[in-house]
């Protein structure tokens, strides 16, 4: 059990706060999110985010170097993609932010503004990120996914990278909730709502850069 705890699940803690932890333009939108629309919202993003680095790390320890050499094909094709979608999502945010600025909830009723959706959205946009699945390759690569406990090893890394994600986008998702308490007012929300859309529109313009 200590070999399992050392060798497996606290470097699978470490390699999920260290993917995780670095705040750039995802993690910027969905305390943007949280804030306008509610915890539960923003707890679904989260959970998306966290489903998706767990998906990665269980890639990476199954399929290690040979997973890499296949995700690189489609890496730029999936950038491609994901950026229509992302403009296509500001746009709708935007407008409709701006359209229901006189309304008490209209920024609220966006694309995102349900759990179902957000926890989809995330997850298909941090699957997109083919950063994820190099990174945990290397580390498997390295040695330093658990691989010397057996089946239960990887399990446990990939266990603890899900918690490590799960922790922190949960807490990104608190502090919309503490955002979005500040923000009661219909102005308020228009301007997260239009931050929202930035964010998501530099997203886009940094998946086509990278292209």
């Amino acid at each position: 059990m200590t070999e399992l705890l050392t060798d497996a699940f606290l470097p699978g803690l470490r390699a999920g706060y260290a993917l995780a932890v670095p705040v750039g333009a995802l993690a910027v939108l969905l305390v943007s999110v949280t804030a306008r629309t509610s915890f539960r919202v923003g707890a679904s993003a989260a959970l998306g985010v966290a489903t998706a680095d767990g998906l990665y790390a269980l890639a990476a320890v199954a399929g290690g170097a040979a997973l890499s050499r296949a995700v690189a094909p489609v890496a730029g094709p999936l950038r491609s993609l994901a950026a229509l979608l992302l403009l296509g999502m500001a746009v709708r945010t935007a407008v409709r932010a701006l359209r229901n600025r006189g309304t008490p909830d209209g920024p609220e009723r966006d694309v995102l503004g349900r759990p179902v959706r957000a926890y989809l959205a995330f997850l298909g946009l941090t699957l997109t990120n083919p950063w994820a699945v190099l990174y945990f390759s290397a580390l498997v690569l390295a040695g330093g996914a658990g691989t010397p406990a057996g089946v239960a090893g990887p399990a446990a890394f990939v266990a603890a990278v899900t918690l490590a994600s799960v922790s922190w986008q949960l807490f990104l998702a608190a502090g919309g909730t503490v955002l979005g308490r500040a923000l009661t007012g219909s102005r308020g929300r228009v301007v997260t709502a239009l931050l929202s859309a930035v964010v998501v529109s530099a997203l886009a313009i940094g998946l086509l850069l990278r292209g």
